[in-house]
Protein backbone atom coordinates (compact mmCIF):
# COMPACT_ATOMS: atom_id res chain seq x y z
CA UNK A 1 0.00 0.00 0.00
CA UNK A 2 1.21 3.44 -0.79
CA UNK A 3 0.90 6.40 1.56
CA UNK A 4 -1.88 7.78 -0.68
CA UNK A 5 -3.93 4.67 0.06
CA UNK A 6 -3.38 4.82 3.81
CA UNK A 7 -3.77 8.52 4.68
CA UNK A 8 -6.33 11.19 3.89
CA UNK A 9 -7.11 14.73 5.01
CA UNK A 10 -10.19 16.93 4.84
CA UNK A 11 -10.68 20.26 6.55
CA UNK A 12 -9.28 19.81 10.05
CA UNK A 13 -9.37 15.98 10.12
CA UNK A 14 -6.51 13.61 9.34
CA UNK A 15 -7.15 9.89 8.83
CA UNK A 16 -4.61 7.09 8.89
CA UNK A 17 -5.26 3.44 8.04
CA UNK A 18 -2.97 0.64 9.16
CA UNK A 19 -3.05 -3.06 9.83
CA UNK A 20 -1.74 -4.76 12.94
CA UNK A 21 -1.33 -8.48 13.54
CA UNK A 22 -4.95 -8.73 14.68
CA UNK A 23 -6.94 -5.87 13.20
CA UNK A 24 -7.52 -3.23 10.56
CA UNK A 25 -7.40 0.19 12.17
CA UNK A 26 -8.65 3.55 10.91
CA UNK A 27 -7.67 6.44 13.18
CA UNK A 28 -9.02 9.98 12.85
CA UNK A 29 -7.40 13.01 14.50
CA UNK A 30 -8.79 16.52 14.91
CA UNK A 31 -7.62 19.33 17.18
CA UNK A 32 -5.90 16.96 19.62
CA UNK A 33 -8.83 14.53 19.77
CA UNK A 34 -8.85 11.04 18.34
CA UNK A 35 -11.44 8.47 17.25
CA UNK A 36 -10.75 5.02 15.86
CA UNK A 37 -12.62 2.34 13.95
CA UNK A 38 -11.26 -1.20 14.19
CA UNK A 39 -12.14 -4.47 12.48
CA UNK A 40 -10.56 -7.91 12.69
CA UNK A 41 -7.72 -8.50 10.23
CA UNK A 42 -9.86 -10.82 8.12
CA UNK A 43 -12.25 -7.92 7.53
CA UNK A 44 -15.53 -9.67 8.22
CA UNK A 45 -16.41 -8.80 11.84
CA UNK A 46 -18.37 -5.88 13.20
CA UNK A 47 -16.63 -2.52 13.43
CA UNK A 48 -15.58 -1.30 16.87
CA UNK A 49 -15.54 2.43 17.59
CA UNK A 50 -13.05 3.64 20.19
CA UNK A 51 -12.00 7.04 21.51
CA UNK A 52 -8.38 6.24 20.55
CA UNK A 53 -6.45 3.58 18.65
CA UNK A 54 -5.86 1.54 21.80
CA UNK A 55 -8.84 2.77 23.80
CA UNK A 56 -11.80 0.83 25.10
CA UNK A 57 -14.56 -0.16 22.72
CA UNK A 58 -17.48 2.27 22.89
CA UNK A 59 -19.86 0.62 20.41
CA UNK A 60 -20.03 -1.96 17.59
CA UNK A 61 -21.60 -1.51 14.19
CA UNK A 62 -22.23 -3.64 11.11
CA UNK A 63 -22.20 -0.67 8.76
CA UNK A 64 -19.25 1.56 7.99
CA UNK A 65 -21.51 4.62 7.68
CA UNK A 66 -22.81 4.17 11.22
CA UNK A 67 -19.27 3.74 12.57
CA UNK A 68 -18.17 6.87 10.71
CA UNK A 69 -21.11 8.81 12.18
CA UNK A 70 -20.08 7.80 15.70
CA UNK A 71 -16.40 8.62 15.07
CA UNK A 72 -17.44 12.00 13.66
CA UNK A 73 -19.57 12.65 16.72
CA UNK A 74 -16.54 11.98 18.94
CA UNK A 75 -14.58 14.57 16.94
CA UNK A 76 -17.37 17.13 16.63
CA UNK A 77 -17.84 16.77 12.86
CA UNK A 78 -20.28 14.99 10.58
CA UNK A 79 -19.36 11.41 9.76
CA UNK A 80 -19.91 12.28 6.11
CA UNK A 81 -17.09 14.83 6.36
CA UNK A 82 -14.49 12.34 7.60
CA UNK A 83 -11.78 11.54 5.05
CA UNK A 84 -11.42 7.82 4.32
CA UNK A 85 -8.17 6.51 2.84
CA UNK A 86 -8.65 4.21 -0.17
CA UNK A 87 -7.32 1.17 1.73
CA UNK A 88 -10.09 1.54 4.34
CA UNK A 89 -13.00 2.10 1.95
CA UNK A 90 -14.16 -1.54 2.17
CA UNK A 91 -14.46 -1.72 5.96
CA UNK A 92 -17.77 -2.93 7.38
CA UNK A 93 -20.05 -5.82 6.57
Amino acid sequence: MSEDETTAEADSVTAQYRETETERLLVFRRDGSEAAIAQNIEGYAMLKVRDSADGDELERYYGFDMALDHAGELLGVSGHDLPVPDAAADMGM
